[in-house]
């Protein structure tokens, strides 16, 4: 058999496509760090701020439909190349933020080129990888999610700490502009080329895969989980600097270490112990996934309420390892559900209801509720959304089993 070629190698196809989704995620996690400086120089107030977050997440979810079906009819790499320096340009926009209209014009560009990027890429992926290997390729392209969310929020910090806020979305603009042109050196995977059995899929319209209970309801599941993550990600920095005494370096640069290292565990563990846990059973991913999040919802409440730095760290430590066990079990049950020709579409329309019902609001109500109740009383919204979305895991994980649907 003759070697692929090296641009077409599945293998180089992921690193690309994750490193891209690194720069991705270290964008978005970057403002939420410089959220204290930025509130200083331009005077807002937290609902300000939580806004400002949740104009990228409007504007993204609202753009990504459109781009999920885009991708479904053109080649993807293409339009993954101009999503990529798009958004790379409006982050450098996002620096020379002078008002508050001028930041929210700059976060809402950005979503306008990340929208057209995440569902696109896991579609390429799941064309790319085997059945049995899709849990653990998405892990590793969403080891972005930590390791991206951890060097936002490094960066952010440190950076802003020494040379200013706007240095650091500077710094982070440059080399998205450069992974946008690599994109157009790599080799397009055929649709559905990893797909053996198209007889598998019962859903092959987007109608009939919004009436799919299994879709449905794990998709309601990550939208719980995604107001969690979108309030973790935009207001623990700000916590610890109000609540723990941390300065705003050392604040971003702390929980953005802690992120790193559990999200590589979990995501990885999770990806790992999903593969398997699917080969034994169709809703193996759907049950790590509950299990896991139900877990996670007491140490998200021990670690909110404790005054003690190692209660803390120890709680919020083993929360975000099991909250990260689901990132790639999730995306392989959603990409798994629908047929090749309509994969990047149901990828986009999950991203869109996750959002809208997760981190498009949960900044701006954490903001809110904080301005009127304090940041750690509004921070106790989490644990019950986390009970929430994994009782819907397991939910979802029913109607495989009773349906021997995969």
């Amino acid at each position: 058999m003759t070697p692929l070629p090296y641009s077409a190698r599945p293998g180089v196809l992921l690193a690309a496509l994750s490193t891209v989704n690194l720069l991705n995620f270290v964008d978005r996690q970057m403002l939420y760090a410089v959220f204290p400086a930025i509130k200083e120089e331009l005077g807002l107030r937290d609902a300000q701020l939580g806004l400002a977050a949740s104009a990228f997440i409007v504007v993204y979810m609202v753009v990504t439909p459109v781009a999920g079906i885009l991708g479904d009819r053109l080649r993807r790499l293409p339009v993954v190349a101009a999503s990529v320096a798009l958004w790379s340009a409006a982050t450098l926009l996002s620096g020379a933020a002078r008002s508050f209209s001028g930041l929210l014009l700059g976060r809402g560009l950005v979503g306008v080129g990340e929208a057209s990027y995440a569902p696109l890429s896991v579609a390429m992926i799941s064309d790319a990888f085997p059945e049995s290997r899709r849990g653990s390729s998405l892990a590793v392209f969403n080891l972005a999610v930590p390791v991206g969310s951890a060097l936002g929020y490094v960066l952010g910090g440190l950076i802003a700490a020494h040379f200013g806020w706007r240095t650091a979305f500077y710094v982070v603009g440059v080399p998205g502009l450069a992974m946008g042109a690599m994109m157009l050196a790599l080799v397009e995977p055929t649709r559905g080329a990893m797909d053996h059995d198209p007889s598998a899929f019962s859903q092959r319209s987007l109608s009939g895969l919004l009436a799919d209970p299994v879709y449905a309801v794990t998709t309601a599941a990550m939208a719980a989980l995604t107001f969690v993550l979108g309030a973790l990600a935009a207001w623990m920095p700000t916590f610890l600097v109000r609540l723990h005494g941390q300065s705003i370096g050392t604040a971003g640069a702390t929980f953005g270490i802690l992120t790193a290292l559990t999200g590589l565990v979990g995501t990885m563990l999770g990806g790992w112990i999903g593969d398997r846990a699917f080969r034994r059973h169709p809703a193996g991913y759907l049950w790590l996934s509950g299990f896991g999040l139900l877990m996670a919802a007491p140490a998200a409440a021990v670690a909110i309420v404790a005054e003690r730095p190692e209660v803390f760290w120890s709680a919020t430590a083993l929360a975000e390892v099991l909250v990260f066990l689901n990132v790639g079990p999730l995306n392989a049950v959603i990409v798994g559900v629908a047929a090749p020709a309509i994969r990047a579409t149901a990828v986009a329309v999950n991203i869109l209801c996750l959002h809208l019902f997760g981190d498009a609001l949960s900044p701006w109500v954490v903001g809110a509720l904080s301005d009127r109740f304090g940041l750690r009383a509004a921070l106790a919204i989490m644990p019950p959304m986390l009970l929430l979305s994994g009782g819907l895991c397991l939910a979802a994980g029913r109607f495989v089993t009773r349906n021997g649907r995969r």
